[in-house]
């Protein structure tokens, strides 16, 4: 069974940093699509940000100029790098990978 761990959430200042991490117990190759998705406290699940086994990324409008996604293969990790943070970006972020496989989620908490 295919397990993807995150990790790198915490609480930052805005306009602060964070580097999400999602790591695959497999090689990422296998999963036609990775993605970001953040859940805010009574908010639906959103997409964030996906990308696909040719390398090309997407971002959600509300993020584009700020955040990045991007993958290091041989680490069959996938990455977040979310720049000038605001608190409306407070969420818990989920990697995704093929639609269908969901890590357990890193909290990220965006406040002065």
């Amino acid at each position: 069974q295919v397990q993807l761990v995150e990790s790198g959430g915490g609480f930052v200042q805005p306009g602060g940093s964070l580097r999400l991490s999602c790591a695959a117990s497999r090689s990422i190759f296998t999963f036609n699509t990775m993605g970001w998705y953040r859940q805010a406290p009574g908010k639906e699940r959103e997409f964030v940000a996906s990308i696909t086994l040719a390398g090309n990324t997407n971002l959600a409008n509300s993020v584009k100029g700020r955040f990045t996604m991007s993958r290091d293969v041989a680490r069959n990790t996938v990455y977040l790098q979310m720049n000038s943070l605001k608190p409306e970006d407070t969420a818990v972020y989920y990697c995704n990978a093929a639609g269908a496989i969901w890590g357990q989620g890193t909290q990220v908490t965006v406040s002065s």
